[in-house]
């Protein structure tokens, strides 16, 4: 992958980039089983009578139960300390929360997965981004990051390598290629140069 460029012009400022056509194929494959686990999800949501009466759609009230998913679709409220009535109120708020706001969380999520599909060269080359094609695509490289991280049960502390005979040094590696994709991209969207 080349670092992105930015050129700023009269309808805005585009990103440009290449990927090589391993990168190209990897990383639509990756977006694409993220868009499988978000669309698993949405349908796991029990179905609610008040929604097909008002059109206000509601998901899922209770956590997911996959660690990958857990990480992509967290809890809303984690309270600072222990009430003294015990974890009832933030599990009822963290319910209804869920439960309103779930679904247009997974439509984002969505929404940027398949930009970053529409928007990926077929067998790599150069390609270009609008601000926003830019934006979905950070969203969406930081959600396969989340879930690539999650597998590899990676922390503050690393692991910063793996040694090669594992099992997950290919997936670190990959993990470690999205996030200076990522990183270079945030920073051209930030108009800065490193």
């Amino acid at each position: 992958m080349r670092k992105w460029k930015r050129v700023d012009g009269p309808g805005g400022p585009r990103f440009r980039s290449a990927l090589a056509p391993h990168e190209a194929e990897l990383l639509s494959s990756l977006v694409t089983s993220i868009l499988g686990m978000l669309d698993d999800r949405e349908a796991s949501a029990p179905l609610d009578e008040l929604a097909e009466i008002t059109g206000m759609r509601t998901g899922n009230s209770v956590p997911p139960q996959d660690d990958t998913m857990k990480r992509l679709l967290p809890d809303f409220y984690r309270p600072a300390t222990q009430h003294p009535a015990g974890s009832a109120a933030a599990e009822s708020l963290n319910s209804a929360l869920r439960s309103l706001h779930e679904p247009e969380i997974l439509d984002a999520k969505r929404e940027a997965a398949q930009r970053v599909l529409d928007t990926v060269p077929a067998g790599g080359g150069r390609f270009e981004l609008s601000e926003d094609e830019a934006q979905a695509w950070v969203a969406a490289v930081n959600d396969v990051r989340l879930a690539l991280g999650t597998m590899l049960q990676i922390g503050p502390d690393g692991p910063d390598r793996l040694p090669s005979e594992h099992p997950l040094a290919g997936h670190l590696d990959v993990y470690q290629w999205l996030t200076v994709l990522q990183e270079y991209l945030v920073v051209s969207l930030m108009g800065t140069q490193r």
